[in-house]
């Protein structure tokens, strides 16, 4: 008979002499690498396409906002394969060689010039010869692929890190886990601060072949530094019945759809479960799903060595557990939509820095995309001061060990959102105004006098907003969930992103589809002649209104602390 995964973890993780912090280099650098290596390219993507492929800014943008769409979106599969066929540690490693694939692939593109359209000398002036179908391909599997790649490390790494730092018999355990989340989010995040730096500034200073060729670099080094520490790793093996338990759950209860359900629910011989789980009995929200377990004839449903003989008609009540947690844990995971999209639109943000002054300390120059790193660094420095200061001072007070709840500090990051998306209205108005004030109305290239410095704001709540949104929200996942389902929960957060970003594409394109009829797009290549201040006012009430509806949603879900009480014993797969 063989265990399921989540039951023999917690007893090798305590046991096992592997895992532990000596782990921690090796699966950190894997993913801050690849993080440096994407977002290195990801951050200054838009004068890549702006200046070599010549497209217009709209278009650009739209490419982005559907890249960054799809590597969020392939997280949840990289998640399910991990959790149910692959493994944390198989996924991870084909993950880094796929996405070392994908950043040579790019990498080509500005190594061979007729992997590119004919230089255009002044794309802001004069008409340019667009890439041709070819060209297009090349470019955009070389996006497919780093997406791919991405899906498999983003939601395993820092659950195969857990699975490294988990010991369920430390009465500190949890406030270790927190710790760790924090942590490795801001180590990761140190790594971006780097690339949106360094890198960045490599590209602009000597160019595409130089700047494209770091990234495959680190995405090699990325790779062998996770494949040096394999005998070290603490390697949970996977649920092979994960996946088809929750198809298992839906088909069962629609199947039983017509049955009535028994009128003492508590009654433990009315449900399916395996001995020894301390999921005796389903929980009465959802109740529909309850079908799915509930025995009609013990001698029909039953086999003589306990397990259902259809589990297509009959499922356990762990397995409708399941599920009912990853439905229950919807609506919040929706509010993540909304402040997902508004912290992927650093594109335009870049556009506005190149056309401002962007000189510090008389002759230094900072790049246009280089000023992202203040949201990373305020990131950074917010889960220091929260981490080391605030959760134990908060925790004496609140009695709880992780200081404030996960709703307190989701809620936060999406008011500090509202706030960003004003501010960068605001600050939009002020660059058009003073550029218009210049007579550059009609000449897009000319640089106002106005610092590039007045962005920081916008950026730094951006950053803010994100290190209390995203990390409560990973927490909040990786609380509700078992371990079985643990890269699940960390693929929720990528798979809003996924959306976000697809619903920012949406709204560029309908922005720009709507306001240009009449006059110029709000969101014209031309900064000066469009309105961005309009379309960050457009964002701030989308994130208004979203955390209207996230207080519903909050209140809905109920209390959400000590809802971790999953079944870690040992049960036998159906």
């Amino acid at each position: 008979m063989e265990l399921s995964s989540e039951q023999s973890t917690p007893t090798q993780l305590v046991t096992s002499k592997k895992g532990g912090l000596r782990t921690m280099p090796c699966i950190i650098a894997n993913e801050a690498l690849e993080r440096v290596a994407s977002i290195g390219l990801h951050a200054n993507m838009i004068m890549y396409l702006l200046y070599e492929y010549n497209m217009e800014a709209a278009t650009g943008a739209s490419i982005l906002f559907l890249w960054s769409a799809i590597t969020n979106f392939t997280p949840i599969v990289g998640a399910f394969l991990s959790d149910s066929h692959l493994g944390r540690f198989r996924t991870i490693a084909w993950g880094s060689i796929v996405s070392l694939l994908g950043t040579t692939m790019l990498w080509s593109t500005a190594i061979i010039p007729h992997a590119r359209p004919v230089h255009c000398n002044n794309p802001l002036k004069e008409k340019c010869v667009s890439a041709n179908t070819a060209q297009q391909m090349l470019l955009l599997a070389s996006f497919f692929l780093q997406s791919i790649g991405s899906g498999a490390i983003k939601p395993c790494s820092m659950a195969f890190g857990a699975d490294q730092m988990d010991k369920p018999d430390n009465p500190k355990n949890e406030r270790v886990l927190q710790s760790f989340f924090n942590w490795y989010y801001a180590s990761v995040g140190v790594f971006v601060m780097f690339s949106v730096t360094a890198i960045i500034y490599v590209q602009t200073q000597f160019g595409w072949v130089v700047g494209f060729g770091i990234p495959v670099g680190l995405m090699f080094l990325s790779a062998l530094l996770f494949f040096l520490g394999s005998s070290l790793y603490v390697k949970v093996p996977p649920n092979k019945n994960l996946s088809a338990g929750l198809v298992q759950v839906i088909a069962a209860a629609w199947k039983n759809r017509h049955l009535a359900l028994p009128v003492s629910p508590k009654k433990f011989d009315a449900w399916h479960c395996i001995k020894s789980s301390k999921f005796a009995t389903p929980t009465d929200n959802l109740r529909c799903l309850n079908k799915a377990c509930m025995i009609r004839s013990p001698e029909q449903d039953i086999a003589p060595d306990g397990l259902a003989k259809d589990p297509w008609s009959l499922c356990t009540v762990r397995q409708v557990q399941e599920l009912k947690a990853l439905i229950r844990i919807l609506p919040i995971w929706s509010t993540g939509i909304i402040i997902a999209m508004t912290t992927t639109q650093h594109s335009f943000a870049v556009l506005q820095a190149n056309a401002m002054d962007r000189h510090i300390l008389g002759k230094i120059q900072i790049p246009a995309a280089s000023l992202s790193t203040f949201a990373v660094l305020t990131l950074v420095i917010w889960v220091a001061i929260y981490d080391r200061i605030l959760v134990p001072l908060v925790a004496k007070y609140t009695k709880r060990p992780r200081g404030f709840s996960f709703k307190q500090r989701i809620g936060a990051g999406l008011v500090i959102s509202c706030l960003a998306t004003a501010v960068a209205a605001e600050v939009a108005r002020q660059r058009r105004k003073t550029a218009i004030e210049a007579g550059f109305l009609s000449n897009p290239g000319g640089i106002v006098s106005m610092s590039a410095m007045w962005l920081v704001l916008q950026y730094c709540l951006s950053g803010l907003s994100e290190a209390l949104n995203a990390i409560g929200q990973l927490e909040f996942y990786y609380s509700q969930f078992p371990k079985s389902m643990s890269s699940i929960a960390m693929a929720l957060l990528s798979f809003g992103g996924a959306f976000g970003s697809l619903l920012g594409s949406l709204v560029v394109n309908i922005v720009d589809d709507v306001t240009k009829k009449d006059s110029v797009s709000w969101v014209s290549k031309n900064l000066n002649k469009g309105h961005y201040d309009y379309y960050y006012w457009l964002l701030t009430v989308l994130n208004v209104v979203n955390f209207f509806y996230f207080l519903l949603c909050g209140w809905l879900y109920g209390p959400c602390e000590d809802k971790n009480n999953w079944d870690e014993e040992e049960e036998a797969h159906q």
